[in-house]
């Protein structure tokens, strides 16, 4: 079965064909650049069967045989299905590697859209699912795709990031996974890979859609380009040039904004990709410029495609607001994830509409039974003391947990982390619970309850008990975290014809107050921990945690590395 889109020539082996100088000096160059980032890690071609890649192939399978590539890449063609004769064409590229002893993998992919980037999106999410993490992905992208690629942006209006066009080597990490994207002939032009396939008798793919002017990068290669080129025939190169120092020039931006970014970003609320947070105080100190810098950079975490003008201008100017309207959102539909860009106070925040779904899951009650405090604070020498972890939260994206070590519980509860003190079990009256508490012997029960909008509470450092909005902004909780509140609660044991058993119908004693990101102490009449007793207060902050864990990243079918986000305590 064939094609008529195959350029008509003969399959056979090229291995032992010469070469093409210029562009085996422009992919050694590039080897030699990325030498250290290209030690043991293997390496994929992505291959379409056009004339660029397959060329691109060719050259390696021929160096290779020279001795002059330390590899030899396998190659993956994606059959998108857009194209009536697209699986003729996967099974062309598939002979084709064979007869060079190459290996080659074909991918399938549904295609949302019908248009380019539809089917670009769809090519690289297949093959990403077959790299593994610290993979690279070969591409045969040139000079000419260099100078239409910055053509295309600068009349959408672009910046320098965008004017500083492809990038030779680029760092992706998505689901968990971290993959390079190498692109060795960007100095190459279009013309020499074309003599080059001529020579080697390559049959390529021409595919009829790359000429026929129906998107605008087929209307500059076919329109624009040829007319510049009357102008100065070194358009091609001269424009390659000019990416090459804004480039440079995007690099000093960007290490500017990584440095304003550790002095502006509020570390303890990030979450990976779910939530990213400013202080808009520190970035208000800064250049309106340095800022607008800074917001481009903060919003482009995660993402391999960075926010347009127009929402950064949006994200600035709310920014710089110091009204107490916090009702402002902001929506971005992103290449990876949707966010919402919201303020809160002096705080910008970034979150991801996973997150916000997952703070919208209900929150049920779960207990934990602790038979022997003291037991356990205590431990042995063969055994070490093991922290109460208990889900409060989960689903496939995200788990909240809280850790909370014995000797920290005894500490809060006002007792000594030796274990040496007496219990006197048959003290139960309110007045004499202080006693009970301190002594850590006998069943505990700590149990895990969502906070009620008008439950009263009163944390050490608040002068009287508050519920509901007050509460909420008296200790600044965000609108979308106010329904991820929970209640740590303890009651006690007495002793029944020499058993303890757990204390039916008592009131448990409100001990502490969870949020994904915080942890308050509460103040009772039965607690020992004052807020005046700062070094108390850090024995207990060391043993209580409140974590989020990343359990499985978005739009990946593998399993990302569980990723820790430990909170301090307050």
């Amino acid at each position: 079965m064939t094609s008529s889109a195959i350029i008509p020539s003969p399959i056979k082996p090229i291995a032992t064909l010469p070469t093409d100088d210029d562009l085996a000096q422009a992919l050694l160059s590039s080897l030699t650049e990325y030498s250290a980032q290209l030690h043991g890690r293997r390496v994929w071609l992505a291959c379409s069967g056009g004339r660029d890649s397959l060329a691109l192939a060719a050259l390696c399978v021929q160096l290779y045989h020279h001795g002059r590539l330390p590899f030899l890449p396998q190659l993956l063609h994606v059959d998108h299905g857009l194209q009536a004769d697209s699986s003729v064409w996967a099974q062309h590229v598939a002979r084709w590697a064979t007869v060079q002893n190459l290996p080659c993998q074909i991918l399938r992919a549904q295609v949302k859209g019908q248009d380019e980037q539809a089917a670009r999106h769809a090519r690289y999410e297949v093959m990403r699912a077959v790299l593994n993490t610290d993979d690279v992905l070969l591409l045969a992208h040139h000079a000419d795709d260099q100078a239409e690629t910055i053509l295309m942006r600068l009349i959408q209006g672009a910046g320098v990031n965008g004017l500083s066009g492809i990038q030779p080597w680029r760092t992706q990490t998505q689901g968990g996974r971290r993959n390079a994207l190498w692109r060795p002939w960007l100095t190459a032009k279009r013309s020499t890979i074309s003599r080059y396939a001529q020579r080697l008798q390559l049959p390529y793919i021409d595919d009829p859609t790359n000429e026929a002017g129906d998107n605008v990068r087929s209307g500059l290669r076919r329109d624009i380009m040829p007319v510049l080129a009357t102008y100065n025939p070194n358009v091609i190169d001269n424009i390659a040039r000019s990416a090459q120092l804004l480039s440079d020039a995007q690099s000093i931006l960007n290490d500017q904004a990584v440095a304003d970014l550790q002095r502006v970003a509020v570390n303890n609320l990030q979450l990976a990709s779910a939530q990213r947070v400013l202080d808009t105080a520190a970035l208000n100190t800064l250049p309106p410029y340095r800022q607008r810098q800074l917001l481009h950079h903060w919003l482009t975490q995660d993402e391999p495609l960075p926010p347009t003008k127009q929402l950064v201008d949006a994200v600035f100017g709310l920014s710089r607001r110091q009204d107490s309207n916090h009702q402002t959102a902001l929506f971005w539909q992103a290449g990876l994830q949707s966010y919402v860009i919201r303020r809160y106070r002096q705080r910008l925040y970034r979150i991801s509409s996973d997150w916000l779904d997952w703070l919208t899951l209900p929150l049920g009650k779960v207990e934990h039974v602790i038979s022997d405090l003291t037991a356990e604070v205590a431990g042995t020498a063969a055994i070490r003391p093991q922290p109460i972890l208990m889900t409060l939260r989960s689903d496939s994206h995200f788990v909240w947990q809280a850790k909370i070590w014995p000797h920290a519980l005894a500490a809060l509860l006002g007792g000594d982390r030796s274990g040496s003190a007496a219990f006197s079990k048959d003290m139960l009256s309110k007045d004499t619970l202080r006693d009970n508490l301190a002594n850590h012997q006998g069943a505990m029960r700590l149990s895990f309850a969502p906070l009620a909008r008008q439950q009263r509470v009163r944390t050490v450092s608040m002068p009287r008990p508050q519920a509901g909005k007050k509460l909420y902004q008296t200790l600044g909780i965000p609108v979308w975290l106010r329904e991820s509140l929970v209640i740590v609660s303890v009651d006690f044991s007495h002793s029944k014809d020499g058993q303890d058993d757990l204390i039916e119908n008592a009131a448990a004693v409100p001990i502490l107050l969870l949020s994904p990101f915080d942890c308050w102490i509460l103040h009772t009449d039965i607690m020992r921990v004052e807020s005046n007793h700062p070094a108390a207060l850090d024995e207990i902050a060391e043993g209580i945690i409140s974590q989020i864990m990343i359990q499985k990243a978005r739009q990946t079918t593998k399993p990302a590395t569980p990723k820790l986000r430990q909170n301090p305590f307050r």
